[in-house]
């Protein structure tokens, strides 16, 4: 606890603009050098000095200590299209309050521990071409069948240790890696295509693989023009999804029936988009990058005859809220009385009633005590 003081000081003095000189005054020390001393982990702070950093930076005690908060703790990479900062921000804040949750219930059952992930020798320099083949070798690794986009969810929670979240986020918000201590995170916009979603979660996998030698943008849009060496990451994590999604084993026996004519390719790609529960316009290049499909003949394709896999969008299914781990372990604290229905609730931002529909939702009986 006292590391996650230390770290939570920092951050909110930083955020605040509040030098170290000004907040050491206002905590009653002589000089910079003790709370430097403290914000570094060497040295414990005292309850009352604790009290007067919280005044000074207008925050109750209690952030400091939290721990079904984020502060400063966690790294995120938001894609988004049109959101605003203060979006994106504020529901930064909400999703890491789920986390911190998660994260918390898992320690006291005694499941967090720091996952160990596959490693990826790619830098930013390393070809497209590289970052296919990370990725079919990653859903041969994780033994992703016939239909890799089907069974990639239930793979990256329990083979890589990653947490998934369906999220009801804002709009234009597509979703989000993150890393804390001792856990990642991927959040999907449960609005979006069943293609999209997948490709979503395939695309921030690679972010939280790569992280520490490519770290994403903070806020990453996926229409205003990016700097080269940002957009370089991005187009790598696309063709890793592009691998890891739509592996050559994968699409082997289909090439056999692969069609000529313009028509018949656009009518081939959306049957076998839909089959693999990919994009059909994704379909199409990533064919084109394995020299399956000529290129000529892909820009002959009209994208717009993709969209969909070519059919007209009457409604869509979304998928439970949040995921199947996070709510057997939310299960698990109410049943265990590690937290009560009321705080859970409103940790999750909703009533108890539609808590008791989230745990239905999953099958879950509600006969807890609430």
């Amino acid at each position: 606890m006292s590391d996650v003081i230390s770290q939570r000081l920092a951050h909110l003095r930083k955020v605040h603009g509040i030098p170290q000189s000004e907040l050491s005054e206002a905590m009653g020390f002589k000089d910079r050098q003790t709370l430097s001393a403290i914000e570094s982990g060497a040295r414990r702070i005292k309850a009352d000095e604790l009290i007067r950093a919280a005044s000074k930076l207008g925050v109750s005690p209690e952030v400091f200590t939290d721990p079904y908060r984020l502060v400063g703790e966690g790294r995120f990479s938001w894609r988004h299209t049109d959101a605003s900062t203060d979006e994106l921000c504020a529901f930064e804040e909400k999703a890491g309050v789920w986390i911190a949750m998660y994260r918390r219930l898992c320690e006291q059952r005694g499941e967090c521990n720091s996952p160990i992930l596959p490693r990826m020798d790619l830098t930013k320099k390393s070809s497209f071409e590289e970052a296919q083949k990370y990725g079919e070798e990653l859903a041969e690794q994780l033994e992703l069948g016939p239909i890799p986009a089907r069974n990639l969810e239930v793979a990256v929670q329990k083979s890589l240790k990653t947490l998934v979240l369906h999220v009801n986020s804002n709009k234009g918000i597509s979703g989000a890696a993150c890393q804390v201590s001792k856990l990642n995170v991927i959040l999907i916009n449960r609005d979006e295509s069943d293609e999209r979603r997948h490709f979503d979660l395939a695309h921030e996998l690679f972010h939280i693989l790569t992280w520490d030698v490519m770290p994403p943008e903070h806020f990453e849009t996926t229409t205003l023009p990016k700097k080269r060496e940002q957009k370089r990451v991005e187009d790598l994590a696309n063709n890793f999804a592009a691998g890891l999604l739509m592996p050559s084993s994968a699409l082997a026996r289909h090439l056999e029936t692969l069609p000529s004519g313009i028509s018949a390719l656009t009518e081939w790609l959306n049957k076998l988009g839909k089959e693999l529960e990919v994009s059909a316009v994704a379909l199409k290049w990533r064919l084109v990058n394995l020299g399956e499909l000529s290129a000529v003949d892909a820009r002959k394709i009209d994208d717009s005859s993709l969209r969909n896999h070519g059919q007209v969008l009457v409604s869509r299914k979304r998928p439970p809220l949040f995921s199947a781990v996070f709510v057997e372990t939310l299960f698990w604290g109410l049943a265990e009385g590690k937290i009560s229905a009321r705080k859970a609730a409103r940790l999750l931002d909703m009533t108890i009633d539609d808590m008791l529909c989230l745990l239905d939702d999953y099958g879950l009986e509600t006969n807890i005590d609430l």
